[in-house]
């Protein structure tokens, strides 16, 4: 690891208070300790122009606690963060002097302009090479903005945050649908992102998500890039923003303390379809907080891959031999190649990764390694990748543990790989099985040795001085490659 220590971000939005203090500074910032007290800064700033006293004192009583866990956890660099409610209220300036005092550090007060800016370089450091309009709903406000691979779009600031809208409506879901749909009408970013995804960032929008996600009885219950239709959202917005929250089915899979907002971000996000037309809402954990830590790193940093930083780092941490795990790469795209197997360029980043990944089970009892390692993959905190990817390197490893059998394998994590990635995952695990067997999970022996395709014969080449590694075991795992390939099989020695 680079050796620096915990970094922290207290983040002070209208309707949240919340702490989260990340191992590091890196491509994957990896959460340690995160923690929020829903205070509810902005409620009533629409009618009084003023923090409500309750939430103020509810407010620095938690960053008081935040400061103790800080010291507790050594915090080496801390950051404060505050946006539309400490902007906006008469009473901001003395709130932020006293959170000044409290943390010791100057609080970055947010324009709407920047915190949209900030919400995009989140999304950035969280999907691979996005292409749509990012949009962070908060208590007080909406931020949207253009994103563009690396391309930063002037963004826009909206009053539709879901506290804010709730009391300009007066509590009158007809009026807060008229007033979110005129407000978004001056847009000039959504029309651009016509047919491109929108990137949905805030709790509120996370809650509508999960409790779509739990309606759907969706296999996998990450957040970070769940995607759903357009079409398929603007109907569950409707009926969500129609209906009471309490007798929504599945609506136990959102707090209690999210509920009473739950209409207001599902009328906001309607009118955001409308207003857009997109392709589809794609989910995104990341935003103003991990937009911070991106835009901390330098240069070469953030050019870098976060799935690819992420699968290093466990290589690193859980794996017999890390360089093993990265000569890997090399070998497996020559054993695709071998099969007849053409990759795109976001399938040969998953194959590298899942290379990388290959040996975090070993530590596991043998019968539930391939087990351990699906379940460590397609719930780890891996960011960079959407949820068939995550199929695609929990499949690899599982067939790479348990063989290219399928009698244990839920039929739940599959549903999420289309039949192109469920091939390339079972080739993929295949090659695994081979590879390990030839170098014992060591380092130096898998660049001496190729598989390549001889005529109709898939064709293992060990080196003269390796020749002993051949035998029954070996040769059976290599009829199971070839047979992938309708090949077959044979070991040579060159």
């Amino acid at each position: 690891m680079n050796g620096s220590g915990p970094v922290a971000i207290i983040d002070i939005g209208s309707n949240s208070v919340r702490l989260v203090v990340y191992e590091r500074l890196s491509r994957s910032p990896m959460p340690l300790f995160n923690e929020k007290e829903l205070a509810g800064l902005g409620r009533g700033i629409a009618t009084t122009g003023r923090l409500n006293d309750d939430a103020v004192a509810a407010s620095l009583a938690a960053i008081r606690r935040f400061m103790g866990l800080c010291e507790q956890m050594g915090v080496t660099s801390l950051h404060v963060l505050a946006t539309a409610a400490s902007r906006e209220a008469s009473n901001g300036p003395a709130f932020l002097e006293e959170v000044e005092r409290i943390t010791g550090v100057d609080v970055s007060l947010l324009s709407g302009r920047e915190e949209a800016r900030l919400s995009a370089m989140g999304v950035l450091s969280g999907i691979h090479n996005p292409d749509g309009i990012a949009g962070d709903l908060g208590g007080g406000s909406l931020e949207v903005v253009d994103v563009d691979g690396d391309e930063i779009g002037t963004g826009e600031t909206f009053p539709l945050g879901g506290l804010r809208l709730e009391e300009s409506s007066e509590k009158t879901l007809r009026k807060a649908e008229k007033i979110a749909a005129e407000a978004l009408s001056s847009s000039k970013v959504l029309p651009s992102g016509q047919g491109r995804p929108f990137y949905a960032i805030g709790g509120t929008w996370r809650s509508l998500a999960r409790l779509h996600m739990r309606q759907k009885a969706y296999p996998l219950h990450i957040m970070h890039q769940y995607a759903i239709p357009a079409d398929e959202a603007l109907e569950f917005c409707r009926m969500v923003a129609r209906r009471d929250a309490e007798s929504l089915d599945s609506i136990e899979a959102v707090s209690k303390s999210r509920r009473g907002l739950l209409p207001y971000g599902a009328i906001v996000l309607e009118q955001v379809i409308r207003a857009m037309r997109p392709s589809e809402i794609v989910l995104s954990a990341l935003g103003v907080r991990e937009g911070l830590l991106y835009d901390l790193l330098d240069a070469d940093e953030r050019a870098s891959d976060p799935l690819i930083a992420a699968s290093a780092e466990l290589a690193l941490l859980r794996s017999r031999s890390p360089g093993h795990a990265y000569e890997l790469g090399a070998w497996t795209a020559e054993a695709m190649a071998a099969l007849g197997l053409d990759e795109t360029e976001e399938e040969v980043r998953l194959r590298v990764a899942a290379c990388l990944l290959a040996d975090i089970g070993w530590r596991g009892h043998p019968d539930y390694r391939g087990e351990q390692s699906l379940n460590l993959i397609a719930h780890g905190a891996f960011v960079g990748i959407d949820h068939p990817g995550r199929a695609y390197l929990a499949l690899a490893n599982y067939y790479r543990h348990e063989g290219l059998v399928d009698e244990h394998l839920s039929s739940r994590i599959r549903e999420l790989a289309s039949t192109r990635l469920m091939e390339r995952a079972r080739a993929l695990g295949a090659a695994l099985r081979v590879a390990y067997l030839v170098s014992g999970a060591m380092a130096g022996v898998i660049p001496r040795t190729r598989i390549e395709a001889r005529g109709d014969q898939l064709t293992l080449v060990l080196p003269q001085d390796r020749a002993m590694l051949a035998g029954t075991r070996l040769g059976r795992r290599v009829a199971q490659m070839a047979k992938l390939g309708a090949m077959r099989p044979a070991i040579v020695v060159e």
